[in-house]
């Protein structure tokens, strides 16, 4: 009776969370937290991973969804290692995804090993620009190359890398890729805001 109590609550969990992405979080953090920490906030780091089962798509390849997963958890392996992380949470700040876009080039297939190297571009008084790129272990052929703008609520990048560098650091110039990009995003949040009326109440 206990042993059909238990199975039932396994699947009862299983059917109302997503276990496994909680699981690897917990993979994530301990991996992060018994690796040497990263001094350089600029610097580049690598995540190494392979294309799994759960991973597929009806085609047999990485599922395009997963990629942005994938990402997640690199970058939190990213924040935890270079000290994000710690220092917007001593701060009482939270860091969310405000935008995002992905471009792929050449799917991963089954059991294809990759890396996905992640590194800040630069930051504005609102967010930190990152970029991450998918890099298949069999040619080093860039597979998918992912921009994200990671928002910083309740302070700013500047006061989380002050925190952690205790000093202050200049920003890097941004590519001329990242300056479109930042502009598609700026002038779609001012249309949508327009759209809903938003433009209107502020004046």
């Amino acid at each position: 009776m206990l042993l059909f109590l238990v199975v039932c609550a396994v699947l009862l969990l299983f059917c109302s969370l997503d276990v496994w992405y909680f699981l690897r979080g917990v993979q994530v953090f301990l991996e992060s937290v018994f690796q040497p920490g990263i001094s350089d906030i600029l610097a580049e780091q690598k995540v190494d991973g392979v294309v799994s089962t759960h991973d597929l798509d009806y085609m047999g390849h990485m599922n395009n969804s997963r990629y942005l997963r994938e990402c997640d958890f690199a970058r939190f392996h990213y924040y935890m290692r270079n000290g994000f992380f710690m220092a917007s949470r001593k701060l009482g700040a939270k860091m969310v995804v405000g935008a995002s876009t992905i471009r792929y080039r050449r799917s991963l297939n089954f059991r294809e090993a990759f890396m996905i190297r992640t590194k800040v571009l630069g930051w504005d008084d609102k967010a930190f620009y990152l970029e991450q790129r998918f890099v298949s272990k069999k040619d080093g052929f860039v597979s998918a190359i992912m921009l994200c703008r990671q928002n910083v609520v309740r302070c700013s990048p500047e006061q989380v890398i002050e925190q952690v560098c205790k000093k202050k650091i200049e920003c890097p110039e941004f590519p001329e890729d990242l300056k479109h990009w930042i502009n598609y995003i700026t002038a779609s949040s001012q249309a949508l805001r327009a759209e809903s009326g938003l433009e209107d109440k502020n004046k």
